[in-house]
């Protein structure tokens, strides 16, 4: 008899308690389609795509990718707060889509507080802040000390205007009084070649972008964000601990639907979620992200992103940006 690897086993048990919910109350009774508010390729999608072959199985429903980029995610989210609110249209929301873009963007035609209904976070991806070896700073509080004697000297690249590692950035000079100067790219490819080659002195990023150059020796971090040090960085400091509080938060990925969406549907699809996030397979492919894993509740989801939103509305106001 052929044996199963634990995640076969682990999956067919899901399958047959779906099954036995879908019986009771008739949903899901076709597929799914997943709106991914970015190209394919990228992290959003990576993950996307992971959740969404989890959850076909546990559904017994496809869940389709449908990847609707633009506009830095506004479209696609978008797509998704205009979408049929009857559980068959979810979609991917992330900490630009749902809390910075709200902060910067001028005239989004939808609201991320009263026209999503939050399903659950997914996980959640450290920052990072590293700059070139040549900065002579061997630590992060030796930085700012360097940083506060030579205002405007120091410049630090983004891949763009109103991006998440230029709300970082603005985030990390407000708590701690330093000016350096933004240096925007058209996208976190360029910006991260002119850090290596040290046309700029610093970069923000998401870890796993940067990770393998921190490592290599060609980029030297300074600080991590979250609630404690990462694994894969252990004597890397959390931007908490180097007293910019306010720029240790880190990038997440969860799921949303459409405002008025069924409550039971939304709380279904959070407990399936929540069923496929503890699978070992599911939680080493998103470890190989560098994610950590949040599976949280759609209250708490809807809290965390209004408190992100007013994070990022400080940062927002204070560095006077705005995207039209």
């Amino acid at each position: 008899m052929t044996r199963l690897r634990p995640f076969a086993l682990a999956a067919a048990a899901l399958v047959l308690a779906a099954a036995t919910a879908r019986a009771q109350d008739g949903y899901p009774n076709r597929p799914l389609t997943m709106i991914v508010p970015f190209a394919a390729g990228g992290s959003t999608d990576v993950i996307g795509r992971l959740i969404a072959d989890a959850l076909s199985r546990v559904l017994g429903q496809f869940v389709v990718v449908d990847n609707r980029g633009g506009a830095g995610g506004s479209l696609g989210t978008g797509a998704i707060a205009k979408a049929t609110p009857d559980g068959y249209t979810i979609g991917m929301g992330t900490a630009s889509t749902l809390a910075i873009n709200p902060a910067t963007y001028r005239n989004l035609p939808f609201d991320v507080l009263t026209d999503l209904a939050p399903i659950g976070n997914i996980a959640a991806v450290p920052n990072i802040m590293a700059v070139h070896p040549g900065v002579p700073a061997a630590d992060i509080r030796a930085f700012i000390a360097l940083a506060k004697s030579q205002p405007g000297r120091l410049s630090y690249a983004t891949p763009g205007h109103g991006s998440v590692a230029h709300l970082l950035g603005e985030q990390f000079k407000l708590a701690t009084g330093t000016n350096l100067l933004h240096v925007p790219y058209r996208g976190m490819g360029p910006a991260l070649n002119d850090a290596v080659g040290g046309q700029v002195q610093v970069i923000f990023d998401n870890l796993p972008t940067s990770l393998e150059l921190v490592r290599s020796g060609r980029l030297r971090a300074m600080a991590i964000s979250g609630e404690k040090r990462v694994a894969a960085l252990p004597d890397i400091p959390t931007f908490g601990e180097a007293g910019a509080e306010d720029a240790n938060w880190m990038a997440f990925f969860g799921l949303i639907a459409p405002k008025d969406t069924p409550a039971p549907i939304v709380q279904r699809l959070n407990s399936e979620l929540v069923r496929v996030l503890a699978i070992p397979e599911v939680r080493d492919r998103l470890a190989a992200q560098q994610a950590i894993v949040v599976g949280n509740s759609p209250a708490a989801f809807k809290a965390e992103i209004a408190r992100e939103v007013a994070r990022f509305k400080r940062a927002v106001t204070a560095a006077k940006i705005e995207v039209n």
